[in-house]
């Protein structure tokens, strides 16, 4: 409660904001990579209250909205079979396959169930030695070292029943990827607090310097935010471009030692397939060699199976920062948190959920009225 209590104090907000707008002489395009910090950017206004020339863009940084429709697919393949127990976190089961998901899979009689954490489903596959247990394991660096622990776990124990079903991607790559694109706007990157309070921040600083982008570690409270906004514009502003961490309350340089050693155990990196982006070299894990027999893509016959995303969903630009939620015809038409067309309008992190939630419709008047307050 303090530190929620204490960052997201109006005066400071004020003084930071006051700060900002003295400091900058251009325009300026941040990403901020993380979902979290989008709803909070969101949610406070804040980039309505920043001046008129600093642009949040807002990057691929929710796990739910980058998990590709050929997983998806996967995932609903495997949870239909009748030996099966899938589990998975509760945020997934909206999530739009094809032409279904796994709430009708659930409807239809599929055994889906809702889990707090990996380690439940592991509990699950002990319980029902008869049956075959499958995690379906999504996200970046945060949630990667659970999963990882679960599989160690399962095959310490000799649980042979259990399986994860691996969707996991790094962010390193997503921003270099991010930097290549002919389309790129960004010049200043919000890095994702608590995918560096795991990783580190050792492979930032070859990123900067080969993007000659500033990289600033930031949280996910609103002066977090702002924080991180005022260090990004500074360095822009006097032409640096180095990482600087602005939340080491969470973050060391190194970050956590356990969790990286139980991430180079049991798995290894890999090319990964990003919803609406596609495929992005070295940016995911699958299972090492050591582990591969709890790989739920060799243990179901779902490998090959491929998909293409439905053409009336821009989930993709709106993940690359392209275009903002809005934008898309079917934002709030055709396309609803009751009836998404993709994953960015379900996830609790995603972009298009934000503004559908917090009503952010346009830009015009509302960035004006915010701006009439500071």
């Amino acid at each position: 409660m303090r530190y929620i209590e204490e960052f997201q104090d109006p005066r400071l907000a004020q003084r930071l904001l006051e700060e900002i707008h003295r400091t900058v002489t251009r325009p300026w395009a941040l990403m901020e990579v993380c979902g979290g910090q989008t709803h909070t950017i969101i949610r406070h206004g804040i980039d309505q209250l920043l001046p008129d020339s600093v642009e949040l863009i807002h990057g691929p940084g929710c796990p739910v909205c980058v998990t590709p429709l050929e997983m998806i697919d996967k995932a609903l393949a495997i949870a239909s079979r009748p030996e099966v127990i899938f589990c998975s976190f509760g945020d997934m089961l909206r999530v739009p396959g094809t032409d279904r998901d796994l709430f009708q899979v659930r409807s239809e009689g599929g055994d889906v169930r809702v889990v707090y954490s990996p380690l439940d489903a592991l509990h699950v596959a002990r319980e029902n030695p008869d049956r075959q247990v499958v995690f379906f394991g999504i996200g970046f660096e945060t949630t990667a070292p659970p999963n990882a622990m679960t599989v160690h776990q399962a095959h310490r124990l000799g649980i042979r029943n259990f399986s994860l079903l691996v969707s996991h991607v790094r962010v390193p790559p997503a921003i270099e990827a991010i930097m290549r694109s002919t389309e790129c706007r960004v010049q200043g990157f919000l890095a994702a607090g608590h995918v560096c309070s795991v990783m580190g921040t050792e492979e930032y600083p070859r990123l900067s310097e080969r993007h000659q982008v500033p990289i600033v570690v930031t949280g996910f409270e609103p002066l977090d935010i702002l924080e991180g906004v005022r260090r990004t514009v500074l360095q822009l502003e006097r032409g640096e471009h180095h990482v600087d961490n602005a939340y080491p309350r969470a973050v060391r340089p190194e970050g956590n030692a356990a969790a990286k050693a139980m991430l180079a155990d049991v798995f290894e990196v890999t090319d990964r397939s990003w919803r609406g982006i596609g495929t992005i070299p070295d940016s995911g894990w699958r299972l090492s060699a050591r582990y591969r027999d709890y790989d739920a893509e060799h243990r179901f016959p779902v490998a090959d199976l491929r998909t293409t995303e439905p053409a009336d969903c821009r989930s993709g630009e709106v993940l690359q920062g392209l275009i903002t939620p809005h934008q898309c015809a079917a934002f709030g038409n055709t396309c609803t948190p009751r009836n998404p067309l993709g994953a960015t309008m379900v996830s609790s992190e995603g972009a298009c959920a934000a503004y559908y939630l917090y009503r952010r419709l346009g830009d015009g008047a509302e960035k004006q009225e915010a701006n009439s307050v500071v």
